[in-house]
């Protein structure tokens, strides 16, 4: 070998060969990069100095240092280049094969059947379950057809990344869930370090770039993963022509910052312009529409005199017919007014019949329910008898049970006396207390039959008793059901005569309708000849209101071609200030070392942003700020003063 290698830990596999080589071989001095502190592992069984470091933080501070190096560069190159990039861009490739590089870093082995995995595709799978947005790309890469490998899958969904400008987002969701990625990477990989977050964080600046790749046509299952590091060494030429490549780079985005600016401007001058047509379109259609309406007012006048007379002709025959309807009316009320008299003396005799018979069935239902209530009472009285009789029974089989108890311990007393001769004496005074207890058990036992049998005799007794009340209560009943039945038959005689005098009445209150209805009809017609006058009230109105509308948008016409004069005025003080803007320049990041509003300095955590109005570098917290400036439609980062200035402009253009 010509010279040490810079490793990261590609360690053999278990089974088979080796896996290729991470890194082309390069002279050590090469290595020895300007300010970047690119560090390289010791072998084994090399000699180190007094402190020797862990060999994965040696890892990580190198990926990450290439991360570094790969993305500065892609960054440069690519806005030198000036254009997007294709897939054959090396830069680019580089930039993918580190990024694998880092990913694969720290990747727990995982058993299959036949061999053992080590892909990163796993965990780029998990960004679909945390961030929606991602499942597009998922799917896209499952149905890409000349993909085989999970490591292709995995290059593939890298690239469609960088396309969508949101890789950095996508990475931070995963680096935020430690608990997930720790099933796929060890404790000490890249991933689960404080060095994957500022890889994301550096990955940000890739958004200014634009990439078109074409991912179907390529063969990602088969490519080798090796650095070249000859891209990144540099000569004094190589630096000279670096920042001529800078100074052009900024010098172009000037150039397209105003061109942009102008494009901005006349597409605000074309919609002006399409804004005016529009107004003087409707103006013509809002002319003719008067016109139209003017002639429908001289219609609708023809009409209303026409009206006028019929309304006359109509007026004169409803009085008349009006005044004779009058007089029959009169005659019918007084005739109406007799018959009810008669009507009201039968229909109060009647109710005061029903009133008494009603009361009548009151009082008897009062009686049933009575004695439906002392039939409840009875009934509960037995149903705590046949309690008692419960538990009596339960206290009968428990005692029995002790007899038996007893008995069996009886026989084994009695089988243990044949065994013993000695303890003959204390088992006879034990079996004499056992009969004792028997004794008083079975007079108890007798007690309780005693008063099981006065439960019984009390509960029949009981039962006759109900037997008797009930068939009073049936007697009772069938009588009153007689009397019910006598007064309903007279109700229904009642209730015929009422119809009787219903009918009649309806049919007097028919003919009242058939007037009331007549009356109805040229009230109707009356009021409908007063609408018609209303609604010729309403088109006077409406024409007033035409005219007013008319003036009004002959006035705003006036008004919007005094706006014009003034928009041309405010593009004139536009290009003015577009001269002026002409000479701020694009300020580059080895320029500014400190932040230009807090003068706070600039570390890996206080990171440079560029004001795309003003060009100057600011701190994160002096540059928060998001408009939309006439380069870019899309809000673009702007600095606190650029803010300020650019809201009060705003805010003096607005009327």
């Amino acid at each position: 070998m010509g010279g040490d290698c810079l490793g990261l830990g590609g360690s053999r596999g278990r089974h088979g060969n080796a896996p290729p080589p991470l890194f082309r071989p390069v002279p050590a001095r090469v290595l020895r990069h300007s300010g970047r502190g690119l560090e390289v592992p010791r072998r084994p069984g090399a000699r180190t100095g007094p402190a020797t470091k862990d060999p994965t933080a040696v890892e990580r501070a190198n990926l990450l240092n290439m991360a570094k190096l790969s993305i500065k560069g892609l960054i440069e190159s690519a806005l030198s280049f000036g254009r997007t990039l294709d897939s054959d861009y090396p830069p680019l490739q580089q930039f993918f094969v580190v990024m694998e590089h880092c990913l694969k870093h720290g990747l727990k082995v995982r058993k299959s059947f036949l061999s053992y995995n080590k892909t990163i595709w796993g965990p780029l799978e998990l960004v679909e379950k945390l961030y929606p947005e991602a499942e597009e790309i998922g799917a896209s890469v499952r149905d890409l057809p000349g993909l085989k490998t999970p490591l292709g899958r995995a290059r593939a969904w890298l690239r469609l990344a960088l396309m969508q400008k949101k890789m950095a987002d996508y990475l931070r969701c995963l680096i935020i869930q430690r608990d997930l990625l720790s099933e796929f990477y060890e404790y000490h990989a890249l991933m689960m370090e404080e060095e994957g977050a500022v890889i994301v964080g550096l990955l940000v600046g890739l958004n200014v770039i634009d990439a078109n790749l074409c991912v179907k046509g390529e063969d990602l299952d088969s490519q080798v993963g090796v650095i070249d590091f000859s891209m990144y060494l540099k000569n004094e030429e190589d630096i000279g022509n670096k920042e001529r490549n800078v100074q052009i780079a900024a010098i172009l985005d000037q150039k397209n910052y105003v061109e942009e600016l102008n494009r901005q401007l006349n597409s605000t001058v074309s919609s002006l312009h399409s804004r005016v047509d529009s107004l003087e379109k409707s103006n013509t259609k809002l002319i003719e529409e008067l016109a139209i309406a003017k002639n429908n007012i001289i219609k609708l006048q023809e009409e209303n005199h026409q009206l006028r007379s019929e309304n006359k002709l109509i007026l004169m025959k409803t009085q008349q017919h009006l005044e004779v309807t009058k007089v029959d009316v009169e005659t019918e009320l007084q005739t109406y007014k007799h018959s009810r008299q008669g009507l009201d003396e039968m229909y109060n005799e009647a109710r005061r019949q029903l009133r008494d018979e009603s009361q009548l069935r009151q009082d008897v239902e009062n009686e049933l329910a009575v004695q439906v209530s002392m039939k409840h009472e009875i009934e509960l009285a037995m149903k705590l008898l046949e309690k008692d009789i419960h538990e009596k029974q339960d206290t009968l089989i428990g005692l029995r049970q002790q007899l038996e108890e007893v008995k069996a311990i009886n026989i084994e007393m009695y089988q243990k006396l044949q065994g013993s001769e000695d303890d003959l004496k204390e088992k006879n005074e034990i079996i004499a207390r056992l009969e004792e207890k028997t004794n008083k058990i079975t007079a108890a036992m007798r007690q309780l039959e005693q008063r099981l049998q006065q439960a019984e005799k009390a509960q029949m007794e009981a039962e006759d008793e109900d037997e008797k009340y009930l068939q009073e209560c049936l007697s009772k009943s069938d009588s009153l059901q007689k009397q019910i039945s006598q007064k309903e038959k007279q109700l229904v005689q009642l209730e015929t005569d009422l119809k009787i005098e219903k009918e009649w009445r309806q049919t007097l209150q028919e003919d009242l309708q058939k007037e009331k209805d007549a009356l109805s009809h040229l009230r109707n017609e009356t009021q409908q000849i007063i609408s018609l006058k209303k609604e010729f009230l309403n088109l006077q109105d409406e024409n007033q209101q035409l005219k007013k509308i008319y003036h009004e948008q002959e006035q705003a016409l006036q008004e919007l071609g005094n706006k014009l004069s003034e928009s041309k005025l405010k593009i004139e003080d536009i290009k003015e200030a577009n001269k002026a803007l002409q000479g701020l320049v694009w300020l580059k990041d080895k320029e500014a070392t400190h932040c230009k509003l807090c003068e706070k300095e600039f570390s890996l955590s206080k990171r440079k942003h560029h004001c795309r109005n003003c060009g100057e570098i600011f701190c994160n917290a002096c540059s928060d700020n998001e408009l939309p400036l006439p380069s870019s439609p899309k809000p673009v980062r702007v600095c606190d003063s650029c803010h300020a200035l650019l809201i009060q402009r705003c805010s003096s253009n607005l009327p």
